[in-house]
Order: structure tokens, then sequence, then C-alpha cells
């Protein structure tokens, strides 16, 4: 596994220490192995949305849950392994699966539809109003502040 050196990047910012350790998690984890695979697209300015194949789940046998800054998507099939069926050729994975996805400050899951095998998981950021950018008047001929 390759580490990376942000020391260069910590000179010129403030405060993102959270960001490249976020970056290292992310570059650690293990157990990705594109299953199931899955598209992240961007809808709108503040809009995202993740389309997973999923084929052969039932609705009931995925959870999609947010805690915090975290996205977990799980699929448990509920016959793993339990058919009676005799596969000549079996393409359709359907096997138990666990993707995690970190998600920036203030987005959240607005919504998640099946269909077609194909999991659309709506993910929105609501910034509140008193992080949104605000003019700061500037007032000229104005006595400076004394401090003792």
């Amino acid at each position: 596994m390759r580490t990376f050196d942000y020391s260069p990047f910590y000179r010129a910012t403030v405060g993102f220490d959270r960001v490249f350790n976020l970056l290292d998690s992310v570059a650690g984890q293990t157990g990705s192995n594109g299953y199931p695979p899955y598209n992240i697209e961007k809808s709108g300015d503040n809009d995202y949305r993740i389309v997973m194949a999923v084929a052969g789940f039932a609705e009931a046998e995925l959870n999609v849950t947010q805690k915090e800054n975290e996205l977990l998507v799980t699929g448990q099939t509920a016959a793993d392994g339990q058919d009676d069926k005799q596969y000549l050729y079996r393409g359709i994975a359907g096997r138990n699966f666990e993707r995690r996805f970190q998600l920036a400050d203030h987005v959240k899951v607005t919504g998640a539809k099946l269909a077609n095998g194909l999991l659309t998981i709506e993910l929105q950021r609501e910034i509140p109003e008193e992080k949104k950018a605000r003019a700061i008047p500037v007032v000229a001929n104005a006595q400076p502040a004394l401090t003792h």
C-alpha cells in the first residue's frame, strides 16, 4: 500500500486536518472488490445520486443507513446458498455485500428506490444559512477599538 505525504498542503491550509485524515482512511480501505458495481452522479449544484447494480436483490434484502458522514449500503440475500436449483452457469453474483461511502458535511440522503435491478440513492447538500457566504460591510472613518 502506498502512503501519501500531505505535509506540503499543511503549509497553505488551516483546519483541513479532517480532510487529510479522510483521504488516508479511504486510501487504506480494504475489501473493495468492486461488487456491486456503482456510479456516483452529480445531478445539480447540490444534488448527487449513487446508482448501484443489485440484480437479484429484493427490496427487503437491501439496507441503506446514514450515520453522521458515512453512508452504509448492505445487501443480504435471503436464499444465500439455500436454493435447490442446479446451475450450469451462474453469472449473476447475488452475494452479500457491504459498501461504505464517506459523505461531505451537510450531505443528507433524501431517498432510495429500487427499479430494474438498480438501487438509486438520492443525496443533497443542505448548507445551513449560517454557513453560507455573507457580505461584510466596510465602514470608513471608524475609530479603532481600544484594547487594554
